[in-house]
C-alpha cells in the first residue's frame, strides 16, 4: 500500500492503570485487589482504579459513592501526586534514550517519533518492546504501546492489548485496521458523535469512508474534513517535543455546595493564587479569563472576558474572576469553581525539524 503523504514510525506508550499501579507496587498489600485513587471522601470523585476494579464498572470520574456501590469491597487510597510525577519523570527518561521527539500527553503516557532513532533500530515494533521492558525493570510498573505511521493510528493501537501489551499497525494493514474498526473507538469521536453517527447509518470505519468530504463537512463542520482524512490513514500531527499549552488553569470542588457568591469569594482568591503560581512558574501570561462553575446537580457554565493585554497578576486574575461571577445570576448552588487563562503570549512559538528528519519523511516504504 502506498501513501500520498510521508509516513512516520510513531509510537503512543500509554503506561497500565497509573496511579492505581503506582499505589499497589508501593504497598504489595493492595496487589490484586480492587483500588480506587481518590475518591473516599464524601464528595469525592475517584481518580483512577486498578483493573480489578474496573471488572466492577469503577472508572476515573466517578463518584465515589457509584464506585463504592459498584463495588462493596473497593478500597479508596489518597494520591500521591508527587509520588507519580517522580516516576513520570522517570519514564519520560527512558523515551529520550531512544528519541528526543516525545511529546508528553499526561504523567503516564507519550508520543515518540522513532522514524530516526538514538540506537539506529529501524523496527519501531523492537524499540516499543525495548521501551516497555526497560520501564518494568526500572519501575517495575507495567505499559501498553500503539505502533503505526501517525498519531492517531498508534493511540488507537495502544489499547488493544491491554494490560502490558502492544499492537502494531504496518503501513499494508492501515486501511483495512481502520475500515474494520467500530467507529467508537476513532480518537476524537465521543459519545455525542457517535450517536449522530449511528443515526447517520456510519458504525464502521468502512461505513464513514462512503461518505464524501461534501457530507462529511454538512453533518459535522470544521471536523467533517478530519474524519474524511483519518479513516484513510491521513493525520499529518507531527510529534512535538515542546508541546504549548493553549490555556492554564486551577479549580476546585468543594466539601458542602456554595449558595452564595460572598461564601465564594474567599475561594476563588485561593484559586487565583494557584494559577498565579503555575503562570510564573511556566513563565506564561495570557489575555482571556474563564470562569467554571460546575452546579450541584452537575451543569456547567462557563463565562469569559478577554482584556487588552498580558496578565499573570493574581489581583488582575481575580479582579476579573469577581467580575464574571456576578455578571448572572447562578443557577442553583456550587460545588466547584475553576478559573483558566487562555489566549497565551505562547501561540507564536513554532517547533522546527532538522533537515535529516525532513528527509527521512519523504520516503513511502518502510519496514516495522
Amino acid at each position: 500500500m502506498e501513501f500520498d503523504f510521508p509516513l512516520r514510525k510513531i509510537i503512543h506508550v500509554d503506561m497500565d492503570a497509573f496511579y492505581a499501579s503506582v499505589e499497589q507496587h508501593d504497598n504489595p498489600e493492595l496487589k490484586g485487589k480492587p483500588i480506587a485513587v481518590g475518591g473516599g471522601s464524601k464528595r469525592g470523585v475517584v481518580s483512577a482504579a486498578s483493573y480489578e476494579a474496573r471488572k466492577f464498572g469503577v472508572r476515573s470520574a466517578m463518584s465515589g459513592y457509584i464506585a463504592q456501590r459498584n463495588c462493596p469491597d473497593l478500597i479508596f487510597v489518597k494520591p500521591r501526586y508527587e509520588r507519580y510525577i517522580e516516576i513520570s519523570k522517570q519514564v519520560r527518561k527512558v523515551f529520550f534514550e531512544y528519541t528526543d521527539l516525545v511529546e508528553p500527553l499526561s504523567l503516564d503516557e507519550a508520543y515518540l517519533d522513532v522514524t530516526e532513532n538514538k540506537i539506529g533500530n529501524p523496527s519501531a515494533t523492537l524499540i516499543a518492546k525495548e521501551i516497555r521492558q526497560k520501564i518494568l525493570n526500572e519501575t517495575g510498573l507495567t505499559a501498553s504501546a500503539g505502533i503505526s505511521i501517525n498519531k492517531f493510528i498508534a493511540k488507537i493501537a495502544s489499547d488493544y492489548n491491554k494490560p502490558n501489551g502492544q499492537k502494531t499497525v504496518n503501513p499494508e494493514e492501515v486501511i483495512q485496521f481502520l475500515e474494520d474498526l467500530d467507529i467508537r473507538k476513532f480518537y476524537g469521536v465521543g459519545k455525542v458523535t457517535a450517536e449522530k453517527m449511528y443515526k447517520l447509518g456510519i458504525f464502521t470505519g468502512n461505513d464513514l469512508k462512503t461518505k464524501s468530504l461534501d457530507f462529511l463537512d454538512e453533518k459535522f463542520g470544521k471536523s467533517g474534513s478530519y474524519y474524511y482524512d483519518v479513516v484513510r490513514g491521513k493525520h499529518l500531527s507531527e510529534v512535538k517535543p515542546d508541546r504549548i499549552p493553549k490555556s492554564v488553569g486551577a479549580e476546585r470542588t468543594f466539601s458542602e455546595n456554595l449558595s452564595s457568591e460572598i461564601f465564594m469569594l474567599e475561594r476563588l482568591e485561593h484559586i487565583a493564587n494557584e494559577l498565579e503560581r503555575r503562570l510564573l512558574k511556566s513563565n506564561i501570561a495570557g489575555k482571556t479569563i474563564t470562569l467554571k462553575i460546575k452546579y450541584s446537580d452537575f451543569t456547567l457554565q462557563t463565562r469569559s472576558k478577554t482584556l487588552p493585554y498580558f496578565i499573570t497578576e493574581k489581583a488582575l486574575i481575580l479582579e476579573t474572576a469577581k467580575e464574571l461571577l456576578y455578571q448572572q445570576e447562578l443557577q442553583n448552588s456550587v460545588r466547584l469553581l475553576g478559573i483558566s487563562l487562555a489566549n497565551l503570549n505562547t501561540e507564536d512559538k513554532k517547533i522546527k525539524k532538522s533537515d535529516d528528519l525532513k528527509k527521512l519523511l519523504v520516503q513511502l516504504k518502510f519496514d516495522f
